[in-house]
């Protein structure tokens, strides 16, 4: 199994002023540390389960971009990506300029946006339709993006989305393209698009035996669009407290196996305290040497 890091808390001592070369030293010492990916999230508001929406809160793309100058090997990706804040064709460029930007690393995560993105979509005037049309711009999305990447340069012309020639140039440097991962579980749309249309799955581990039922839908609707369902990647969120002086690491290193009995391959997530001396220390000396066993 590979760890990845989600940053999603940007409230720092320092405050604005100093918010780039925190964040810089986090995905330097996350590198170091031997994590797989970074992820950061796609709000322009902080979430209420994280903070108050006042709290510093940075534009996805713009941060992958800063991070892909200051690293070298992590993956980087939006966790996940609101279909709805970015026309496709847009997206599609903003990920390829990703992928060049930072010699093949880009991942493209992204979802039909939940109502934790509501009140940030009013606040500053962001398109945000009612769910069954955001999941219908979705699957087109997801079509636009792939034929973007694509030598097809064609129209395309869907129900909300008409691209009159989907020409990308320079293309992505990752084949065939940057990896799509669809987050989120919801069993009839989100985990059959997924089989139909990513090469990886997001998903909760925090009750291993719905997780694993969640599995078996996937691997059902699979089954339906003809995907071998060995082929996509399994990942999943997690929170990782390793507690202030490491206390939780064993029981960490314990959830981590049972999650990789599973099947899943990747797990990610913020690590509580990361800004905080020892932890990605932790991070880096106990548990991902541990987890990269299963």
């Amino acid at each position: 199994m590979k760890l990845g890091l989600h940053i999603s808390d940007f409230t720092w001592d320092g405050g604005a002023p100093e918010l780039r070369f925190k964040l810089a030293e986090i995905a330097r010492r996350a590198e170091e540390a031997g994590v797989d990916r970074i992820s950061v999230m796609d709000h322009v508001w902080q979430m209420a389960t994280i903070g108050p929406p006042e709290h510093e809160m940075l534009e996805a793309y713009t941060t992958l971009g800063w991070l892909a100058a200051k690293t070298e090997r992590v993956k980087l990706l939006a966790l996940a990506t609101a279909v709805v804040f970015r026309e496709p064709g847009l997206l599609a460029k903003a990920v390829t300029t990703l992928d060049v930007l930072s010699g093949g690393r880009a991942i493209l995560g992204i979802g039909a946006a939940s109502n934790a993105n509501a009140d940030e979509a009013a606040g500053l005037g962001l398109f945000f339709p009612p769910v069954a049309e955001r999941f219908e711009r979705l699957e087109e999305a997801l079509r636009i993006v792939k034929q973007m990447w694509s030598a097809d340069e064609g129209p395309f012309d869907g129900k909300h989305y008409h691209l009159a020639r989907t020409l990308n140039s320079p293309q992505v440097l990752s084949r065939p393209h940057p990896p799509i991962l669809i987050g989120g579980e919801g069993e009839k749309k989100t985990l059959k698009l997924v089989a139909r249309h990513a090469d990886a799955c997001n998903i909760g581990v925090y009750d291993l035996g719905e997780t694993a039922r969640k599995l078996d839908v996937l691997r059902r609707h699979c089954a339906d669009e003809g995907r071998d369902y060995d082929q996509l990647e399994k990942t999943a969120g997690h929170r990782f407290d390793l507690g202030e002086n490491g206390e939780n690491v064993n029981k960490t290193i314990e959830h981590l196996h049972a999650v990789a009995e599973l099947g899943i391959a990747q797990t990610h997530g913020p690590l509580l305290r990361v800004g905080e001396p020892g932890q990605l220390d932790l991070f880096g000396e106990r548990v991902i040497p541990a987890v990269e066993k299963f």
